[in-house]
């Protein structure tokens, strides 16, 4: 295998014990399929970033996501961490990262030491999920229907990837999460979900526009993952799609809080596509 260096950087946060890990790869041109499959195996994070820079372009990268177990078609949080180091390397300006699910623009600012970086994710859609998926699911969770609030309904939204979104019904319920692997990581492959999406609003109120958040995502080789850029926009549709927010809108969502690993995601409503803010920091 060729020598390549991998950086280690957590997501979403500017606090090395919070945030989501994830590797990257700044440069891949010489790493083959089996390689870069290998190599997020060894590193171990729920997903690793691998960019093909543009020869002629500081701005321009495909980029390609791999979990320990197989290749993902697009990960929030390993693009945040890249616009970071992209930031730090060429300064201010707008990334165009060519992904599997199309392309995502990257804002990034650089403040002193300080980067931020916001995605645009792809067009978000959203659709009921279907009563079988969802008895099935819930099962796998070892939830009841009882569970979940009554407000929200259960549904599948696509932002590149899918995420079925559950409202559940306390905070407590959301902080008793605990699942039977085996069985949901199966219905994950099945159904094609790349994490579950389950969130209650703080006090249990919309309005205060702060989601507490939690995704499972056994399919991938993780438990749980602490920040999911790709499900923060997946989201987004449903608010948009159910009336909860509008175009414009900004909230805050706080994920990986159970988990011991805080992580704050800031989304905003922009249409048919969903933006997501975050920092991060080396491991």
């Amino acid at each position: 295998m060729p020598e390549v260096e991998v950086l280690r950087l957590a997501a979403f946060t500017d606090d090395p014990e919070g945030g989501n890990p994830a590797g990257l790869v700044m440069d891949a041109s010489e790493l083959t399929d089996e390689q870069m499959q290998a190599l997020a195996a060894e590193v171990g994070y729920s997903e690793t970033a691998f960019l093909f820079p543009d020869p002629d372009s500081d701005t321009e990268f495909s980029v390609r996501y791999f979990s320990p177990v197989k290749e993902v078609d697009f990960c929030g949080h390993a693009t945040i961490a890249a616009g970071v180091v992209l930031g730090r390397t060429h300064g201010d300006g707008v990334y165009e990262l060519s992904t599997n699910v199309g392309l995502v623009p990257v804002d990034v600012t650089v403040a002193g030491p300080n980067v931020v970086a916001t995605l645009t994710s792809p067009e978000v859609a959203t659709e009921p999920l279907d009563e079988d998926v969802l008895d099935a699911l819930l099962a796998a969770l070892d939830w009841e229907f009882d569970d979940l609030d009554p407000r929200f309904p259960p549904t599948l939204a696509n932002a590149g990837t899918n995420h079925p979104v559950l409202v559940a019904g306390s905070r407590h319920r959301l902080s008793a999460l605990d699942y039977e692997w085996d069985d949901l990581a199966n219905l994950m492959d099945e159904q094609e979900w790349l994490t579950i999406q389950i969130v209650f609003p703080k006090e249990g109120d919309p309005n205060q526009r702060l989601w507490f958040s939690r995704n499972p995502n056994p399919s991938n080789g993780t438990y749980e993952s602490p920040a999911t850029g790709s499900a923060a926009a997946a989201l987004g549709g449903f608010f948009r799609d159910y009336g909860v927010y509008g175009k414009g809108d900004h909230l805050t969502i706080m994920q990986g809080d159970d988990m011991g690993r805080p992580s704050t995601i800031l989304l905003t409503l922009a249409g048919n596509v969903m933006r997501i803010t975050g920092s991060a920091v080396n491991l």
